[in-house]
């Protein structure tokens, strides 16, 4: 299977509004007065949703992709600099790298130097990642490194890798299954990506994940974590358990991370990414849609 460099893009732009999309709405849920039932009603939050850190840097990914085919690091890492908005809700470790970078720092270097050394296990390298599987829809071994590129920029520590590579994978498999004209069972679903992960805490929290897909979601969130901690295991394994559930079903999957709580906009870009990659973009309500804030002007491809 050969794809256009035109059917790669329209996969990515499909999984960047699911993505954008769950970012938006899921922030709605860290107002006071928002409620979780209404969503489950089918009743949103008026408009305008405005998109995080999430969608900013998932923008990011598509445009390197749409100008280069893959991701030059030194060309990501200074669109990531550039184009950062600190009110988008970027957090402290994040915005201390990007600074540095925008000063003139080598991204290794600053990415490197945060935590001790140790680099960041943040799930923002995971949270942005969802396009770029589904550009590589028809190549698994490319998705993960292209993956493991994009976000070293940011994300040095091997979790906050590890979480990039699982999330670009799943979206890699669910585009598959759109082209296939077939929808990826869950538990298969979920074995793709843990045969892909590297071994670490949030491969770990995969393989926890992946049984207890008959368990309800308040319960899952609660043995795995939904962001709280915004780490890349404590985040990407409860996701990755909602989109192969609710693979179909955008709606629900996104009313699913609203249920959980914990870090709402992550969960919900990360499974709205995911989703879309199957679903396609009519698989999103069109009122969502339109209620998102649009997407960045510099992103005209």
């Amino acid at each position: 299977m050969i794809l256009t460099e035109s059917t790669r893009l329209g996969y990515a732009l499909d999984s960047l509004t699911g993505l954008s999309v769950g970012d938006a709405l899921g922030a709605q849920y860290f107002m006071v007065g928002r409620k979780v039932g209404d969503l489950q009603a089918g009743v949103v939050p008026p408009p305008v949703w405005e998109w995080t850190d999430d969608t900013e840097m998932a923008c990011s990914v598509v445009w390197m992709l749409a100008t280069a085919g893959h991701i030059d690091q030194e060309r990501l890492a200074a669109a990531f600099a550039q184009r950062c908005e600190p009110n988008r809700g970027y957090g402290a470790g994040a915005f201390v790298i990007l600074h540095a970078i925008r000063q003139g720092m080598p991204w290794l270097e600053a990415a490197g130097r945060v935590f001790d050394g140790q680099g960041s296990m943040g799930n923002g390298a995971a949270m942005r990642i969802a396009p770029l599987g589904a550009w590589f829809a028809d190549d698994v071994p490319r998705a993960v490194a292209q993956a493991r590129l994009s976000a070293q920029v940011t994300h040095t520590h091997p979790e906050g890798v590890a979480g990039a590579i699982a999330v670009a994978v799943a979206a890699s498999r669910a585009a598959a299954g759109r082209l296939a004209g077939a929808k990826p069972k869950p538990g298969p679903f979920l074995d793709a990506v843990i045969a892909a992960a590297p071994e670490s805490q949030t491969r770990r929290g995969i393989v926890r994940a992946r049984k207890m897909l008959h368990l309800p979601v308040a319960e899952v969130a609660y043995e795995l974590g939904s962001g709280h901690l915004v780490l890349a295991q404590d985040t990407v394994p409860f996701a990755l358990w909602v989109a192969a559930r609710r693979l179909a079903d955008y709606p629900q999957a996104i009313a699913d991370c609203v249920t959980a709580g914990g870090d709402i906009d992550t969960t919900s870009a990360i499974v709205g990414g995911i989703v879309a990659a199957y679903t396609g973009q009519p698989g999103i309500p069109q009122t969502w849609i339109e209620a998102r804030e649009p997407l960045p002007g510099w992103l005209e491809l």
